[in-house]
């Protein structure tokens, strides 16, 4: 987490993907049970604080419009809910460039709020540990305490219960979104509880990369069926991504309605990217790497 002068710090909010996503049940109030590994992407939003009186924040970027009116949007709920933990009375000046699309199941919007809690905890010198803020951050959403951490983990329960996973493998992906949003809540209506088992544990070489395929290949993403039928562009996404030279592994992340494709070197994700963009120009696609931090 850099800072260019003790007034300023910046951070990238990272993308998070659902590599694989079982989904075991329901609890009784509502909320499902999941089984997820989750990784983060090297493509992300960015977020600055600078030192100011009032707490205030400022959305730019290519999909600023999805994050909300700048006086009601996640990483200004997030600053608030920190500020009434704390009993802060200090202020910032936010700026968050929103690089990555929202309603995509990338966790922008929890990712950007878990780095707004980590950097003002550190611009405030608040002093708390992650756990201190991964209890702030569940009341806000579901995926924020793992995108605090933002290092790959087994996720289960409903997101709060994170097990540590070795780093993965360096491997090149892309992203790719159509454009179009889903409704994470319309997504699971649709699976209309169709469960499923949770996955075996992962087996101790993961971070190689024909283990991490043997994983992947042997598990799905539950929601991936229900946001087609919402929405069959995810289907022509996959179709699309699979279709492309040096294509590993393509899957839909989270609820929707963003997938990923696993890809076997830099220069097959670079040319997909062009490919994918030049085809469909309504796409967003976006090249990178699984973050190793």
């Amino acid at each position: 987490m850099p800072a260019e002068n003790p007034l300023i710090l910046t951070a990238p909010a990272r993308a998070k993907l659902n590599l694989f996503l079982a989904v075991t049940g329901r609890r009784a109030d509502g909320y499902h049970l999941l089984d997820s590994l989750v990784a983060f992407a090297s493509i992300a939003d960015q977020l600055t604080a600078t030192d100011a009186d009032t707490l205030t924040v400022r959305v730019s970027g290519p999909f600023a419009a999805g994050a909300g009116p700048d006086q009601d949007n996640l990483v200004l709920r997030a600053a608030r809910a920190l500020q009434r933990a704390t009993g802060c009375t200090r202020g910032a000046s936010l700026q968050l460039e929103k690089n990555l699309p929202s309603g995509a199941g990338l966790g922008g919007g929890s990712s950007d709020a878990a780095m707004t809690l980590r950097l003002l905890n550190r611009f405030w010198d608040l002093g708390l540990g992650l756990s201190g803020l991964e209890k702030i951050g569940l009341s806000l959403g579901a995926d924020i305490p793992v995108c605090l951490y933002a290092q790959t983990a087994r996720m289960s329960g409903i997101g709060e219960q994170l097990l540590p996973v070795e780093p993965l493998p360096e491997i090149d992906l892309v992203l790719v979104h159509p454009g179009v949003g889903l409704s994470t809540p319309a997504v699971f209506k649709a699976l209309a509880g169709r469960f499923t088992q949770a996955p075996p544990p992962l087996p101790p070489n993961i971070s190689a990369p024909g283990a991490l395929l043997e994983v992947l290949k042997r598990t799905a993403n539950d929601l991936e069926t229900p946001a087609c039928e919402l929405l069959p562009d995810i289907s022509e996404m996959l179709a699309n991504l699979r279709s492309q030279p040096g294509c590993l592994i393509a899957r839909m992340s989270g609820s929707g309605s963003a997938c990923f494709g696993l890809f076997a070197d830099t220069i097959s994700a670079t040319r997909a990217e062009q490919a994918l963009v030049a085809t469909h120009p309504h796409w967003w696609a976006k090249a990178g790497k699984l973050d190793q931090q």
